[in-house]
Formats: structure tokens, C-alpha cells, sequence
């Protein structure tokens, strides 16, 4: 029996890079999936939806509004009668430029979408879960929510706020049968990665070469759905407030030359 069968699943972000990714592993693996997506590209979802079939569900998400978290969590359970996971996916980067000229809007925006936006999510599925007796939450945070990256203040910052944000919501949601995690990917091939963040900018794709770590490659959205599935299985139950680091070991720093 596929392991998230009777299981529902809302994953914010749906049809990006890694959301798709997300939204199909658990599709595959009997699970109902809602797919959030804001208004832009709610026809996008719409299409994944109608391919994937009758355990799926698009719907509209913009994650800094609190009404819409309430609608999309309403629909879940209306639509599969209980909602038992959240994946807090959705995300924004900056575009590269120091703090001295960063502007506010774009500081607020990033921290709204990457912070604020996690933080109504659990607000808004924790009653739920209760009433479906118990649940899961992931948060998607980043490698560099582990130190400083020069350019990307607003987006360091906002993966920071993440770790402590899951942390806190691990100790206050347990005894309600409620797991929180986070996973934490490095560079991922995804239009994040591989597409300038503002027009003129140059990808990050292009600053970035894994050939000095451990495991010499650039990460695949299938590598962090996997991460997903484990810490979201009935396998992962002894599991909360726990960080994964899925970064090819770009952390630990250079790696011993093969041979030495």
C-alpha cells in the first residue's frame, strides 16, 4: 500500500521547481494533494490538478494573507475530509544588492512571503490538525539560514527566522500529536538557481560550482521531496524540531580530493 494513502497534503507553492516536485511524490504515493498557488499561477495548478486526477486539488494561496490560508484549509477538508500535512514551501529570493541599498519594500516583501507566510500557515492548519487527530508541518528553509551570505541579507534572514520559528513551534504543537521539521536544501536546480532573480541580474547557476564538496553536484528537487516523504512518514514519528541539511555538503567546506 503506497506509504500517504487517507493522507491530505497542502503544499504552498505548488508549481515551482520544488513544490511540483513535492505535489507529485505524494501523489504518487496515494496521497490527496492540495496545490496553493497564487493567483498568477492558479491556471498552472489548475492543469497539474486536472493531469493528476481526482486526489488533487488546486487552490488559490497567497501565503502572507490570512483569509486565503483559511479558505485553502477549508477546502482541503471539505474536498478529503481532514488535512494531515503542510509542506511550507513557498518562498522568494532577493535580488543581489547590499543592505546600504536595499530597499524596504523588498525587505518586507521577502520576510512576508518566507516568515510571515510559514507563520500563518501553521496558525491556520494547527486547528485542523487537531481535529484530524495529529499531523505533520515541514518548513523549507535553506543552507543559508546557517551563516552570511553577502548581497542576500533580506533572504538570510528570513531562512534564520525559519529555523527558530520551527523550533518553537515543535515545543508547542507535541503534545498535540502535531510534528514540526525543517529541511534545509543547498543549491537545488530549480528556476531559483537557474534564472536571474531580477532582470539584468546573472543566476546564481553561474556563482556557484559544486565541484569542490562532498557529493560534487548540484541538488535535484527529487533529492529534497524524498527528505519530505521520510520526515512526513509514520517511519519519522520519533521526529520533531528536527533540521535536516540536505546540502551535498556545501556546509562542511571543501572535500578531500579523490585518491589523497
Amino acid at each position: 500500500m503506497p506509504r500517504f494513502t487517507d493522507q491530505t497534503v497542502l503544499v504552498t507553492g505548488g508549481t515551482g521547481g520544488l513544490g511540483e516536485s513535492h505535489v507529485r511524490a505524494y501523489h504518487a504515493e496515494g496521497a490527496n494533494v492540495v496545490i496553493g498557488s497564487t493567483a498568477g499561477g492558479f491556471d498552472t495548478a489548475s492543469v497539474l490538478a486536472a493531469e493528476l486526477g481526482e486526489r488533487a486539488l488546486a487552490t488559490r494561496l497567497d501565503v502572507t494573507r490570512e483569509q486565503d490560508w483559511t479558505v485553502a484549509v477549508a477546502a482541503a477538508e471539505r474536498a478529503f475530509g481532514a488535512l494531515t500535512i503542510l509542506v511550507n514551501n513557498a518562498g522568494v529570493q532577493n535580488p543581489a544588492t547590499t543592505i546600504e541599498a536595499t530597499d524596504l519594500a523588498r525587505w518586507d516583501r521577502t520576510l512576508a512571503v518566507n516568515v510571515t507566510g510559514q507563520f500563518l500557515g501553521i496558525k491556520a492548519v494547527t486547528p485542523a490538525m487537531r481535529r484530524a487527530g495529529g499531523g505533520v508541518i515541514v518548513n523549507i528553509g535553506s543552507t543559508m539560514g546557517y551563516g552570511g551570505t553577502a548581497l542576500y541579507a533580506s533572504y538570510v534572514a528570513s531562512k534564520w527566522a525559519i529555523r527558530g520559528l520551527t523550533l518553537t513551534a515543535a515545543l508547542e504543537l507535541g503534545r498535540d500529536g502535531i510534528r514540526v521539521n525543517a529541511i534545509h536544501p543547498g543549491v537545488v536546480s530549480t528556476k531559483l538557481i537557474n534564472e536571474p532573480s531580477a532582470p539584468g541580474e546573472r543566476p546564481i547557476s553561474d556563482f556557484y560550482d559544486p565541484e569542490p564538496f562532498a557529493v560534487p553536484r548540484l541538488g535535484d528537487p527529487a533529492d529534497v521531496s524524498a527528505a519530505l516523504l521520510y520526515l512526513t512518514s509514520p517511519e519519522a514519528s520519533f521526529a520533531t524540531g528536527t533540521e535536516l541539511v540536505l546540502d551535498g555538503g556545501l556546509l562542511l567546506g571543501p572535500a578531500l580530493a579523490a585518491g589523497v
